[in-house]
């Protein structure tokens, strides 16, 4: 069955239609391409829903912390609750302790779901989680046989909980007659189910909302699109079809690479991003470049923009790793993406498992002389190991029993959603303690070059009580700024001496419990980790194609280099023709949110393109097509 769309008529505007949809008691969809003003949309209807059911509870839901907090800012209201998906739901399941404990059960005994498992057993008692002091928890890491969840399992657990107990469904109801989800392709499907499926049954109304673009869904296992509850009317869809962002080229461009039929015309809203004060619309431009040689320094000399400028000026990559080297983080990336050592642990710890061997008292050094762990070592590993013999005899010195349970993860450190002091109970971000801990550092000296000295007092261990604590804090400051020859670890012992940023109790269980990982990361330049905070405060021109999503720039590059990860491939996508449909799609989903980007001036790089991308991009950019080895 084809999905069907509320016909836009003249006198009615996406606005009007939604409130139409509200007062008869219809869920709804609101899809918009980018620019075309979304998130306005959903604060206007809150407004005018808090003005028609003043006594109402409202919900909205979004995808992370700063966008929530981005909507609270725009709209405050007693009754409007705005929250991460995963946090409201896990707010609505989370007193009930017997029913979570009897979910989680069913879970991990369920084959359907191996991801949901206890190590070692394949069964598990009914009683298996009653010796839990309190009740599961939900953290930033996964321990299901000590009864904590993470982000990936609350999803889950949710659905089967609501499919289980009424009383759930009927309190959700209850409470909120109104849900709204912002940047709805995001949410997991088990939300969405949860939303449109599982509490139907209620004898109370519950109206839901649903605002975003099937065409900007970048990330794996969601949602993506609604067109299946469109096709069998549980949900009627609106679109709203201008853009406010980008010139007509670019609206052309960014039409020509949807695939679900939206499409968008340029506002003619006076005011609008994309208008001259004269009421006419912006000329923009679109260029494709293309060279034998991956040369971005030609590439950036062409264009001539001023790169400098963060807030304006984008140069997109794929990955961070690909980012690195170029903004001065790669030593850090190395160790939190690929210490070789650690992978070496892992699969040492495999082999201890399939030996069951008795490792109490014993280092990791005796582990590996036992003859039956054999050579667990690869051609790589063993490169590492020759190149780093001092780290290789510290780590050996290691007992098994910490070491073995050490883990490492690039999101520890290049994970970017934000967490102030105040949202600590969320789980928006993945940061480990220790970076943690340095951002604090720069967060200082950041705030202190600034002039908010009420940051540093609120933030820091310092007190400001005299003029002599003023020349001590100042003095402070400069010394830090100035460590450019220093480690990671000096600074953090310099830092915790000038009384600006102690050592805490969260570090030194950090130390303890993840020695190896410390010791390393601490001989690195501070240099190093000063990069990286430039780079995830947006204070340079680089980014992921990821990370910038939602944003906007006047002049944006586009690097077309899948970096090595299979999960995408954009010549595929530029050609809209591939083997693997999922690769296909998630590459056109993600070439079209970069290339939306911009407002004025977009450039894509290619190195070493085939005839047939070259024939199709002569197409997509009206011949804007530029061999910069004929130049």
């Amino acid at each position: 069955m084809a999905k069907a769309t509320i016909s836009k008529k003249k006198s009615k505007k996406p606005f009007d239609l939604i409130m139409e949809q509200i007062k008869e008691g219809n869920n709804f969809l609101l899809s918009g391409g980018a620019g075309s003003g979304k998130t306005y949309s959903l604060v206007q209807t809150i407004s005018q829903i808090i003005i028609d059911h003043p006594t109402e509870k409202i919900a909205c839901i979004t995808y992370t912390n700063s966008a929530a907090q981005e909507i609270e800012e725009r709209i405050g209201h007693d009754n409007l609750i705005v929250s991460t998906y995963h946090d409201f739901i896990w707010d609505t399941i989370k007193h009930f302790k017997k029913e979570l404990k009897d979910v989680l059960i069913y879970l991990v005994n369920n084959p359907d779901y191996k991801k949901i498992s206890v190590p070692e057993e394949e069964i598990i008692s009914d009683n298996y989680f009653d010796t839990l002091e309190d009740s599961i928890q939900y953290k930033e890491f996964a321990r299901i046989h000590d009864g904590i969840i993470s982000h990936d399992e609350v999803p889950v657990i949710a659905e089967q909980m609501y499919l289980k107990y009424p009383k759930i469904r009927r309190l959700l109801t209850d409470k909120y007659p109104f849900i709204l989800v912002d940047e709805y392709q995001d949410t997991q499907p088990e939300i969405v189910r949860i939303l449109l499926d599982h509490i139907n049954d209620t004898s109370i109304k519950l109206v839901v909302g649903f605002f975003g673009d099937s065409m900007q869904c970048i990330y794996d296992k969601r949602t993506g699109n609604l067109d299946s509850y469109i096709a069998e009317g549980k949900i009627s869809e609106i679109q709203k079809t201008q853009n406010r962002r980008s010139p007509k080229v670019l609206i052309d461009l960014a039409n020509s690479l949807r695939t679900d039929g939206l499409i968008q015309t340029a506002s003619d809203d006076i005011g609008a991003p994309n208008m001259k004060p004269d009421g006419t619309l912006k000329t923009g431009s679109i260029k494709f470049l293309y060279s034998k040689e991956d040369n971005i320094a030609r590439v950036r000399e062409y264009l001539g923009w001023d790169f400098s400028d963060s807030k304006n000026v984008k140069e997109l990559n794929l990955t961070h790793n690909l980012i690195a080297g170029k903004a001065g983080f790669s030593s850090l990336m190395k160790i939190y993406d690929k210490d070789r050592i650690l992978e070496l642990k892992s699969r040492v710890k495999k082999r201890v498992k399939e030996l069951n061997l008795n490792t109490q008292d014993l280092s990791f050094g005796e582990i590996l002389k036992n003859p039956a762990m054999g050579d667990q070592t690869t051609p790589v590993i063993k490169a590492f190991l020759n190149e780093h013999k001092e780290l290789f005899k510290y780590a050996k010195n290691l007992q098994w029993d910490v070491f073995s349970k050490m883990y490492i993860d690039k999101d520890q450190l290049i994970d970017d959603k934000k967490q102030s002091k105040e949202d600590a109970k969320k789980k928006g971000s993945k940061r480990d303690d220790l970076v943690k801990h340095l951002f604090r550092i720069e967060d200082a000296i950041s705030a202190y070059r600034n002039g908010d000295y009420n940051h540093i007092l609120r933030k820091t261990n310092f007190h400001i009580t005299s003029i002599e604590s003023k020349e001590k804090l100042h003095n402070a400051i400069i010394e830090i700024s100035n460590s450019d020859t220093l480690s990671i670890g000096e600074v953090i012992s310099l830092a915790d001496s000038l009384g600006l940023v102690l050592i805490d109790d969260k570090l030194r269980e950090f130390q303890i419990s993840k020695e190896y990982i410390f010791h390393r990361i601490s001989k690195v330049p501070y240099s190093n980790f000063k990069s990286l905070y430039s780079y995830l405060e947006g204070q340079t021109q680089f980014s992921t194609q990821h990370k910038v999503k939602g944003n906007e720039f006047n002049d944006v590059l586009v690097l077309m280099d899948n970096g090595n990860w299979n999960l995408y491939n954009f010549g595929a996508a530029f050609l809209g023709k591939y083997h693997n449909k999922n690769i296909l799609n998630r590459s056109q989903k993600l070439l079209y949110t970069c290339f939306t980007r911009s407002k004025e001036k977009l450039a894509v790089f290619y190195a070493d393109p085939s005839p047939d991308i070259l024939r199709r991009a002569k197409e997509l950019f009206n011949e804007e097509v530029i061999n910069l080895d004929e130049l």
